[in-house]
């Protein structure tokens, strides 16, 4: 494992800044409010606003089989196991 340096290392293309800097500096949500709000919507972990009306969270007792069989299909099985509950009904999609 390399050794740690014991002199910092500048990057002449992104020097520190200084007082005067931070002085002279405008804060984003002051100088871009619109693209504030747009970055803020797609930080990872934040969902943004529905597009369709949402699912209501149940608890349902299934067979193991069923519910491995979804499971095998990868990401999306909880979709799936509502899209054939949705044809067994007759309700037209959601």
């Amino acid at each position: 494992m390399p050794r740690k340096r014991s002199e910092p290392v500048f990057d002449e293309d992104n020097p520190e800044w200084t007082a005067e800097d931070f002085a002279n500096a405008t804060p984003v949500n002051i100088m871009a409010k619109d693209l504030t709000s747009e970055f803020l919507a797609k930080i990872p972990g934040r969902r943004g606003p529905q597009k369709a009306p949402t699912k209501v969270p149940v608890s349902i007792r299934l067979s193991a089989d069923v519910v491995e069989h979804y499971k095998a299909t990868g990401p999306g099985w909880q979709s799936r196991i509502d899209e054939t509950l949705r044809k067994a009904a007759k309700l037209t999609a959601g």
